[in-house]
This record gives structure tokens, sequence and C-alpha cells, in this order.
């Protein structure tokens, strides 16, 4: 895979896809504009976004970005779709998959008037659309570019089909999207040719045939890149970052090798221990055997839906998407259905959580394109299991809303309370769900239901939105209160130094151990996520060490828990920022004070990745020999 593309394209698809939406509202919001009379409702909820995101200019601003990136994520999502035949016909891929020149399928089957029934069938909106499509292609209505206005009529259709299955990629962006899609994207140099030509089928498919979702992963680092240099030039001229700041600062994709170093060692590990009959650690090429273990203080897993596995703060979910394949491996083994297998994972093992509404997306699409490239028919009614990844959301409750929904569930919790998440895109999973927040989960969902004496009238009372709103509350709260058998993260770095106010404050009073960087304020929070004898991987800054600014942490950390395994990276470990940039260690902690020393390798000589990886299989295969 050709890192390198990917970076070139990710960054002009922004550019571009920035201008081209920006055109539109702008064209859009003339006075007399052609939306406002032709697309009324569209122009609307055009308008109304723009005022949610503090009008004027900066809400121009951010709508741009927002609707951008929502075309980039369909196009590189229907591409890798395409390159893997999940789609029936391709959607902006020619029926040459590999050639940019050629025709997205669909507007060749079109033009031959070949519809998919699946998407075209029955009744409904989308059977409008084919007289429009029809009436464009015979020169019947009258268009500059009927050829572009047709594909955008049928991407439009796709992309409302693709809502059913995948509403995170395909979210309903209502009608707005008439007027927001980008134009001309059959030329040649479109993000949609640029998409063919750069994703590339044996990329999309990778060398197993089921799929490489990385490349998803790595077009989403490349994508925000420019915006992360902004927000880092910022810093240096004291800017604080905030809540628009926080996931370009801080997202970073994390090398595949180190991925696989923790999730093996934790959620496999964990198999290994409690089955000893299992020979699947003799496939994973960088499990550490372990050492003087106690077996009497291991977690308890009998069955592989037992091994729930959290990241915290999971951007385009690459851990997740690991430890599906271990966790597939797992299940194989252990005789489970084949078809089962992929639906099972998604339901009881897999969790995420992330405060970029992007990333969140990402991870959930990756995790489905795992699953359907293990099982053809997953798509299939009654066979698709949507995915547990979880954006935590900022949710406000006025003083009356608060009366209404202490009045719905009978109880009588403050505001506080209920506004728990109110700065949820600044603190994300390091907020920790009050006892009477996570009192009321057995309740969520259900609470609208209530057949009990009065309830109906009571319901009436209350609004729909009001109700879901809860209920995201309540969703929230059951993933950040419950703990899990593994935790494997990279979580984000940010110096205190560069927090705003709101987050210092918090970090402070919540992590006080931790509150010289967010990766200190993590590690405490993820201790707290996982179950008693459980097993936590993550990679960090090296710091925490070394620093006497860290000495409580160490404290903490040392005194009730226990180091199984580190792999002491120091510089050069992330080729893709430079390597010098950041000095980082990945290590494996059990949550339980052991008698025995852990497992050390020092890989700080090496300069690169490659370097890195050599001198740690050098030392695995160092230590089998001496077992």
């Amino acid at each position: 895979m050709n890192t390198n593309k990917l970076q070139s394209f990710a960054a002009e698809s922004r550019t571009s896809l920035m201008k081209a939406v920006r055109a539109r509202i702008d064209a859009a919001l003339e006075p007399n504009s052609l939306a406002q009379f032709d697309s009324p409702r569209a122009y609307r909820e055009l308008t109304e976004e723009i005022r949610r995101n503090g009008g004027g200019e900066q809400g121009r601003a951010k709508t741009v970005e927002r609707h951008a990136y929502r075309w980039f994520n369909r196009i590189i999502a229907l591409r890798y779709m395409d390159a893997n035949e999940f789609t029936g016909m391709h959607v902006v891929s020619g029926e040459e998959l590999d050639n940019p020149n050629a025709l997205p399928a669909v507007l060749s089957a079109a033009k031959r008037g070949e519809f998919e029934d699946e998407v075209f069938g029955g009744v409904g909106a989308k059977t409008k659309v084919l007289p429009t499509i029809q009436a464009l292609l015979d020169g019947g209505k009258p268009s500059n570019d009927p050829q572009g206005d047709t594909y955008g009529l049928l991407l439009r259709s796709y992309c409302d089909y693709w809502h059913r299955f995948l509403p995170f990629m395909f979210d309903d962006a209502g009608a707005a999207d008439e007027i927001l899609m980008p134009a001309d994207l059959l030329a040649k140099d479109s993000v949609l040719r640029k998409a063919v030509e750069v994703m590339s089928v044996a990329d999309c498919v990778g060398e197993s045939d089921e799929g490489n979702v990385e490349i998803i992963g790595w077009l989403y680092q490349f994508y925000i890149a420019e915006r992360k240099t902004q927000v880092m030039a910022g810093f240096k001229k004291s800017k604080k970052a905030g809540a628009d700041e926080i996931p370009a600062a801080t997202q970073l994709f994390t090398p595949d090798w180190i991925v696989r170093y923790l999730v093996q060692n934790t959620v496999g590990r964990l198999w290994t221990q409690n089955h000893p009959e299992s020979q699947l650690h003799n496939t994973w090429e960088y499990y550490i055997d372990p050492v003087g273990e106690d077996a009497g203080k291991i977690l308890k897993i009998d069955s592989p839906e037992d091994l729930t596995v959290c990241d915290p703060a999971c951007g385009s979910g690459h851990m997740l998407a690991y430890a599906f394949d271990l966790l597939y491996s797992i299940y194989d083994e252990a005789g489970y259905s084949a078809n089962e297998i992929p639906g099972l994972i998604l339901e009881h093992n897999l969790f995420g959580m992330e405060i970029d509404e992007r990333a969140a997306n990402l991870a959930a699409f990756a995790l489905t394109m795992k699953a359907r490239g293990k099982y053809r028919r997953f798509f299939r009614k009654g066979r698709q299991v949507q995915p547990n990844v979880q954006r935590i959301t900022p949710e406000y409750f006025a003083d009356d809303e608060v009366t209404e929904l202490n009045d719905l569930y009978h109880v009588t919790f403050d505001t506080d309370t209920w506004n728990t998440y109110q700065n949820a895109d600044t603190y994300g999973s390091l907020i920790q769900p009050p006892a009477e927040l996570v009192s009321l989960l057995p309740l969520a969902g259900a609470v609208e239901y209530s057949e009990t004496e009065g309830g109906q009238a009571q319901l009436s009372l209350i609004s729909d939105q009001l109700r879901d709103r809860a209920n995201l509350v309540l969703t929230q709260t059951r993933y950040l209160s419950r703990q899990y058998a593994a935790v494997v993260a990279n979580p984000p770095y940010m110096g205190s130094g560069n927090m705003g106010n709101e987050l210092k404050k918090f970090v402070t009073d919540h992590y006080k151990d931790g509150k010289v960087d967010l990766f200190a304020a993590f590690m405490l929070r993820n201790l707290q996520l996982i179950q008693p004898n459980a097993l936590l991987g993550m990679i960090t800054m090296q710091s925490w060490m070394f620093l006497s600014s860290f000495e409580g942490l160490r404290k903490s950390l040392l005194a009730n828990n226990a180091i199984e395994t580190m792999a002491h990276l120091g510089s050069g470990a992330f080729d893709s920022i430079g390597g010098e940039v950041v000095s980082t260690t990945a290590f494996t902690i059990r949550s339980y004070r052991i008698n025995t020393t852990g497992i050390y390798i020092r890989l700080v000589e090496g300069k690169t990745e490659t370097e890195k990886i050599q001198l740690f299989e050098k030392a695995l295969i160092s230590m089998k020999r001496e077992d």
C-alpha cells in the first residue's frame, strides 16, 4: 500500500471538496437563488444548520467542513465496497474496477435502462427518481450536464439505500444533499476519479481477500493532517485546545505491529490463560509467553462471548478491527458456525468510544466491513448486527426539561446529574457517569413504552425529542459505566499547557495523578474500565516512566496493578509523522498486584519502525530459545 499516494489524495480531496461545498453554499444563500425556489426544504435545512453552527462566517465554515468530509467518507466507502464486490453494480467504480477513466457502472447501466430493484424497486421516493433519470438521459428534461445530473441522482439514491445498512457512514443528511453535492464528480481530476485510481483493488482487498480496512484509517489521518497542522501552529502561539481542536490535535494512526502486540497480549493472553489447550498463540507473531503467573488470579473467560474488548478513544477503529480478526480465530477454534461468528463478535465483544463524529463513523464502517468480509450474506435481513461504536456526544437539559425527566423516570436528580455530558465533546470517555444515571440503565429505551396507570398520559406531555436525548445519555452511560475484559488504546497525547481551561480543570479534579498529560489521565481511566484481573494494553508517551511530575501516577499504578510486558519504543515508532516527534512505550498491565517481574524489551536503538520490528522479533526468538 502506497501511503504517499493516499496522503496526497486525502489532502487534495479535502481542499477540493471544501471548495466545492463552499461554492454550493454561497450560491444557495445568494438573494433569490434557485435553491430557494427549486429546493425550499433543502434551503431551510441548510440555513438552520448554519445557524446551529454559530451563524455567519463561522456557521458557514463549520457546515462546509462537515459536509465536505461527509462526501469524502461516502466516496471512499463506496470505492472500498466496490473493490471488494460488496455492492451489486459498482457505484463509484467502472465495470473495470481499476480503470479511473471508466464511467461508474451504475451510470453505464442506467444509460442501458438497467436499474437495481433493491435500490429503485417498490414504492416511494426512489421510484419517482427513475422518470427524472430517464428524462435526463433521453433529452426530455433540459440540462447543461445531463450525464452529471443523472449520476448525481444515482449516487444520492445509492447513499439512501446504504443508509439502511450503514447509517453511520451514509447518514441521513436530509434535503440538504440536494444542494450540497459537489459538482463535476465525473470530471477527469475529480475526487471520485482519484479515489478509483489511488484506492487500488489490491490495496482495498488485501492479502486475505477479505478486505483491508487499514486503508480507511490511513485516509482519515491524512485527511485531517492539514487541520492538525493548523491546531499545532496555534499551540505555538499560546492558543488552547477546546472541543473543536482536540480531535485533530490528538488523532494518531497506530502502526499495525503495535496494534497486534497489544491485542495479542491482552485479548489473546486472556483466552490462552483460560484455555491452555488452545494452540492459537503459536500463530500470534508478537505474543509474549507469560512467566510465573498465578493461575488463580486470572479473569475467568468461559466462552468467546466473555472477551469484551473496549477502545475508549477508538479513532478510526484500528485496534478494534484487528481484535475482530483475533476473536474470529478464537470463535472458529471453539467450534462456532462461520455464519454466526461475525454477528456474535459485533454484538458481544467489541466496544468503541470516540468524540470525533467522523472517526466514530469510520470505526463502525471498518468493523462492519470486517463482518461482511467474513460472511457475504451479512447484509441480508435478520443477519446484520450494528457495531457497538458510540460517539460520546454533548447533551444539555434546561431546568424545565430536568423537571420533566425527573417526572418521567420518577427520580429527583439535580441538574448537574442530568447534564453529566454537557461537555462530552471535550471530556469524552474520561467522564465517569454518576451512580444515579447508572441506576436508570434498566429503563433505557423502555420507559417510552410504559403501560403503567397514567403512563401514556404522562408520556404524551413529553416530546419524543426529549426522550431520545435522555436515551442517548443512558446509552453513553452504559458504555462508560461497564467494565471490560480487556481495554486496548492509543490515547490522546496533549500536555496540560495546551489544554483549554475547561479540560485542564476537569483532568485536575478527576485525575490528579494524570493531570500533566491527557494520555496519563487515560491510563487511570482505562484501569477503571477493566474488570479485576483483566488486562489493559496501551501505547503512550514514555515520559510517565521517568519524569518527577508523573511520580504519583507511577506509585498508584504499581501499588495496585502489575506490568506484564513492555516494549520501550523511544523515538521513531511512527514513521508517518516523522518518528522523532514522539517518544513512546507500549505495555500491558493486569489489574491485580502480582509479585512477579514483567518482561521488558528495549527497542530504543531502532531508528525506524522497521528497525524496531526487527529488534522486537529478534528478542522474541531469543526468549523462545531460552525456554
